[in-house]
């Protein structure tokens, strides 16, 4: 886990891109940082923040993307962050790192993708933006979406607590001002089990669909797991607390090796896994739930 820091002016370098092992992710960063000077110029940007995923030397897999934030100076336009967006979405194109819609469905989905940021790999925001934890404005989704279903505290600590500082300052401190709460988790509920579902509606007539259900059952698990433990590890190594906490639970083993094998493999559909995901998507959390309220309960 990342501790969270006070000194805000405190600066870093690029040397923490030493840390990743993906090549891909390492050339889109280069490119990202030596266009961003070129364009907004190094005094406008504050921080560059990689988080997810790659943080972890062994938790990436076939349909993991690169999560990025990058935080600038309060004058730079909506015009300019929009053209930034462009440009990278290009960059992660180049890099192997996303792929241009190919036909009408395939951009109706880059549209809820947008609008909710799911399999977004960069987010461009402001630093008032930031450090007042305006999340609609950072993560640029739909600020009603994001209002009534998206566990935004979750999301951000979660966040954090992955992530490593390329470029800038050091502003994770805001997480010491965000709390967790049962009605966190309630919308992280809400949200994975509307994912899941719009994943098996879409899966009889889009073969693509899987990473929606994978996606939906990754946060379920974050979610909990942060909400019980406050901190972020690998999938490998939350799926065995949580099958821990389940006293070994055969349903629950057998779903999250299919969960896990099915990352690495996404051509490898499997129908019964997939209409099993909204149920266990309610253990998940119904598990978190019991086993955060039996410990306050022996306090």
């Amino acid at each position: 886990m990342v501790k969270s820091t006070t000194k805000k002016r405190q600066k870093f370098s690029i040397k923490s891109i030493e840390k990743i092992s993906n090549q891909k992710v390492i050339g889109y960063i280069d490119d990202l940082i030596r266009f961003l000077k070129k364009k907004v110029g190094s005094d406008k940007i504050i921080s560059i923040i990689l988080f997810g995923s790659n943080t972890y030397l062994n938790d990436t897999s076939k349909i993991s993307d690169c999560d990025i934030l990058v935080i600038l100076s309060d004058d730079i336009s909506d015009d300019q962050i929009n053209s930034l967006e462009k440009y990278f979405f290009e960059l992660e194109i180049k890099h192997e790192l996303n792929i241009k819609p190919k036909n009408f469905l395939d951009s109706v989905l880059k549209i809820i993708e947008k609008s909710t940021g799911m399999y977004v790999s960069h987010f461009v925001t402001r630093k008032s933006y930031w450090l007042t934890k305006k999340f609609a404005k950072i993560f640029r989704v739909n600020r009603i979406f994001a209002y009534m279903f998206a566990p935004r505290n979750i999301v951000i600590k979660s966040m954090i607590s992955s992530s490593i500082i390329l470029l800038g300052e050091d502003l994770r401190y805001i997480d010491n001002e965000i709390t967790i709460t049962s009605f966190g988790m309630i919308k992280s509920i809400l949200l994975n089990l509307i994912i899941s579902i719009f994943s098996i509606g879409f899966g009889l007539f889009y073969k693509n669909n899987l990473k929606y259900e994978l996606e939906a059952i990754k946060w379920s698990i974050k979610a909990t797991n942060f909400y019980l433990f406050n901190d972020t590890c690998e999938l490998n190594k939350t799926v065995k607390r949580f099958l821990k906490l389940s006293n070994q639970n055969k349903m629950l083993i057998s779903f999250f090796k299919r969960f896990l094998y099915l990352r690495h493999h996404p051509n490898r559909r499997s129908f019964g896994h997939f209409f099993l995901t909204p149920i266990n998507i309610l253990k998940i959390h119904i598990l978190g739930l019991s086993y955060k309220k039996l410990i306050k309960d022996k306090k």
